[in-house]
């Protein structure tokens, strides 16, 4: 077995996406998971467009590649999120429109469902992407903070999630969430209480990202093993804790980049992430889906760190055995 390995383009939406397909394809990579800004992948335009998710396909062509997954994370962070001024750089303008809150969400909403409508016309059976959520800045418990209010934050993510998860199934497409801070589900056990909140839909799922997990001290094989079921995309991310005594986990109010933070993301292979036990987790749920790496790292150069992060996941990947190790013991 091999999985296809591909490259999200969230982190170079800067560059217009033939000028990264071009690249891509000729580090080798099998396909790309499109992010729903830049140019790579206009939901509107989707929409609206004859002809445009036919050019999408014909420009992967162009390349040898395919798309295995779309992801819309910045315009599902304002579904539920209690919207301020930093939304409006995320948010495209026609989802931001004149920044009233419950507009954004509601809008926000549209587009969620339009990127189930999107994605099944271009193919795809997978979006990912973020649900904002109206408790995480309540993490703390202080001032006082009780379990009504949190449970009042879920039911929020119920309410406004369940119609657009209904959309995605009636369209035969599943939403991986990114479990990650800031969102409505950033562990194990707030994961546990989001499907909750949403009956267990089954569009409902995860878009496993470990590094998200690592900085939390959170072994990711445990959301794994955790939700088997549920895992409908994977990441490749890594990310590396520097606790000097002097910094915290927090992050100390300080850009990703800066030397001085208790934790950032790095380069695959160059942090925290283990992947051996990842690839036996995903052998064992059956997991064929795409191997996407999300690159991401400030001390890097990108154009050197994705086509060696290529070559970490080749090497990593194998498919499980077929039979038992000790069974050419047998004198049968």
């Amino acid at each position: 077995m091999s999985r296809p390995v591909t490259l999200f383009t969230g982190q170079w939406a800067d560059l217009p996406l033939e000028t990264l397909a071009k690249k891509v394809s000729e580090w080798g990579f099998d396909g790309l998971e499109l992010a729903c800004w830049g140019d790579h992948f206009e939901i509107d335009r989707a929409m609206s467009e004859d002809g445009y998710i036919q050019s999408r396909h014909d420009l992967l062509d162009k390349y040898g590649l395919k798309c295995y997954a779309i992801s819309n994370h910045l315009v599902g962070q304002c579904v539920c999120d209690p919207i301020d001024a930093r939304h409006k750089s995320i948010a495209p303008d026609y989802i931001w429109q004149d920044g009233d809150p419950e507009g954004v969400r509601q809008r926000a909403a549209e587009d969620m469902k339009n990127a189930a409508r999107a994605a099944k016309m271009m193919g795809v059976d997978v979006v990912n992407g973020f649900t904002g959520s109206a408790v995480w800045h309540m993490l703390y418990f202080f001032p006082p903070t009780s379990q009504a209010d949190i449970d009042a934050g879920y039911v929020d993510f119920g309410n406004r999630w369940k119609p657009i998860f209904d959309v995605f199934s009636e369209n035969g497409v599943k939403f991986g969430l990114e479990v990650h801070p800031t969102e409505i589900a950033y562990d194990i056990i707030t994961m546990q209480r989001a499907l909750e909140a949403v009956d267990h839909h089954p569009a409902f799922g995860i878009n496993f990202d470990p590094s998200h997990l690592i900085h939390q001290f959170i072994d990711p094989v445990e959301l794994i093993n955790a939700f088997p079921d549920r895992i409908y995309h994977v990441h490749v991310k890594d990310s590396k804790v520097n606790l000097t005594g002097r910094n915290s986990i927090l992050s100390s109010h300080l850009d990703f980049g800066d030397h001085r933070r208790g934790w950032d993301f790095v380069s695959p292979g160059h942090g925290d992430l283990k992947m051996d036990p990842i690839i036996r987790a995903l052998n064992r749920i059956g997991y064929n889906g795409p191997l996407s790496i999300e690159w991401e790292d400030s001390g890097m150069d990108r154009d050197w760190g994705a086509p060696e992060s290529l070559a970490y996941v080749r090497n990593s990947d194998y498919a499980p055995s077929n039979v038992a190790f000790d069974a050419a013991f047998s004198s049968d």
